[in-house]
């Protein structure tokens, strides 16, 4: 490439360095979540146990004996994949784009761009989950736990979890190789993400070259990838798993725990609150500073629905009663998270369209020499990201409802039973705890543990992005806001 060419796509704001472990890191997650998804899925299944027995007694363990107990396709690896789950994963994709399109939605401009200028948005994605959510609904009313979606995703969840790796990898190299034909005062504000051209192919492909990449497809108009993956997709693919697996539980015992209707309730007010205040994302670090590369696509479409959900897919096979206690307990523990989470954000977004709003115009704050303003009291006063807390907690609520988690399983000649939603005989595999109990607390708590771990990386990336914007005026800011999430701990 000559110099000239090079300068035409040269970006308006230097690289920041390398970010989750640089090249190494990049190529280490990218083989290694998904092979996390994999072992989750086969692991913890419906064939011998959660965990399999295999892994309890690891000196009998034998590659025989281990494709037996996880149910491995007899095809083999090729069983991983599909051709008609493919087509119906794709057809639910094309659902998605026809309902954004089609369904009336808030038009809402992005933050000012670095180089000038605001993207424009359509967001519709809480009607859109409307609209499926009410379809699933009419079609299990006429069919029972058998409606053919729920059986679907429960007989083909492995190839499922395959395409959707596909889908996020063909993202991942579309958006990619476009990239490189963003220049420089572009009249369509194409931008490359600060962190996202470091020259290291493996690198960039991961945390994403481009800022916010775009397609114009006919009869959909234009796309946001980044904004449309972030909410659509995976979002509802989460409830729609769990509300297939709760499909299932029915199925196998004729009856639905109250563990499992708590855990799909909360994930699903979790949904629908961020898909109805989907114009927030647009303030968020994945808009305003990723760019979109694999880390988001399979993030979005693949880590998010499939092991957010391993919850009520235990459950499916090994119900939990909790009773009015347990019950009453993790309704606490719901109640108190969603609490901070929501009442943290509203008053953020408020701050930040309006000011002047009554229900935040009492609140302190310092301006710096970029002319933003940081909130020093409320919500924001207590903790620098206060809203972490609360989504943790939440995901407290997501997990307490398996308890003691393991479970062996005897399969016996039953049959599921039939009949509408509600009632029914229990039927079905043996299903007993045994020498699992405890250990499939590996599983069900893993989200806990995993989405700590998420969200203090999350903070430490938005300090670092905060320093880099604010310098000085950040350091005066972290002396009246000491703590990053947990006031008087962290």
């Amino acid at each position: 490439m000559s110099k000239s060419a090079r300068k035409s796509v040269l970006p308006a704001e230097p690289s920041h360095g390398y970010e989750f472990g640089g090249p190494i890191g990049a190529f280490a997650t990218s083989l290694g979540l998904p092979l996390v998804c994999y072992l989750a899925a086969f692991l913890c299944n419906d064939v011998s146990g959660c965990p399999v027995p295999s892994a309890l007694h690891p000196r009998s363990l034998t590659i025989a004996k281990l494709k037996e107990e996880t149910g491995w396709p007899e095809s083999g690896i090729l069983g991983l994949a599909s051709t008609k789950v493919t087509a119906w994963v794709l057809g639910y994709y094309f659902l998605s784009l026809v309902l954004q399109a089609a369904l009336p939605g808030v038009e809402t401009e992005g933050v000012e761009l670095q180089s000038g200028g605001k993207l424009k948005y359509k967001f519709n994605a809480f009607s859109s989950a409307l609209a499926v959510i009410l379809a699933a609904a009419v079609g299990t009313f006429v069919q029972g736990p058998d409606f053919a979606p729920w059986t679907f995703i429960w007989d083909n969840y492995i190839q499922l979890i395959t395409v959707n790796i596909g889908i996020a990898l063909a993202l991942a190299n579309y958006v990619y190789y476009r990239s490189f034909a963003v220049k420089r005062g572009n009249k369509e504000q194409r931008k490359l993400a600060a962190g996202g051209h470091s020259g290291n192919v493996i690198y960039d492909w991961f945390i994403g070259r481009e800022l916010n990449p775009r397609v114009a497809l006919p009869g959909f108009g234009t796309i946001d990838i980044k904004a449309f993956c972030e909410l659509r997709p995976g979002m509802l693919g989460w409830m729609l798993l769990n509300l297939a697996f709760v499909a299932h539980q029915y199925k196998l015992y004729g009856y639905i725990s109250d563990s499992i209707i708590l855990i799909t309730v909360f994930q699903a007010l979790y949904v629908f609150d961020a898909l109805y205040m989907e114009p927030a994302i647009l303030t968020t670090m994945d808009i305003t500073t990723d760019g979109f590369g694999f880390m988001l696509a399979f993030g979005d479409l693949v880590w998010l629905p499939f092991i957010y959900s391993l919850q009520a897919r235990y459950l499916a096979v090994h119900p939990v009663h909790l009773g009015i206690t347990g019950i009453f307990g993790v309704f606490a523990v719901q109640g108190f998270g969603y609490y901070i989470f929501r009442s943290a954000n509203n008053e953020k977004n408020r701050f930040r369209t309006n000011p002047k709003d009554p229900k935040v115009a009492h609140l302190r704050y310092m301006e710096t020499k970029s002319g933003s303003k940081l909130l020093i009291s409320g919500w924001w006063g207590t903790a620098r990201h206060i809203n972490y807390l609360g989504d943790w907690i939440m995901a407290w609520s997501y997990c307490l409802p398996t308890g003691i988690a393991g479970y062996m399983v005897k399969q016996t000649s039953s049959h599921p039973a039939d009949g509408h939603i509600f009632g029914g005989t229990p039927r079905g595999p043996q299903v007993y705890q045994g020498d699992a109990r405890g250990w499939g607390m590996l599983i069900t708590y893993f989200y806990l543990v995993y989405f700590a771990v998420l969200l203090i990386h999350r903070e430490l990336r938005d300090e670092e992005k905060c320093m880099r914007k604010y310098g000085k005026d950040w350091e005066e800011y972290r002396k009246k806001v000491p703590w990053r999430i947990l006031p008087g701990v962290y």
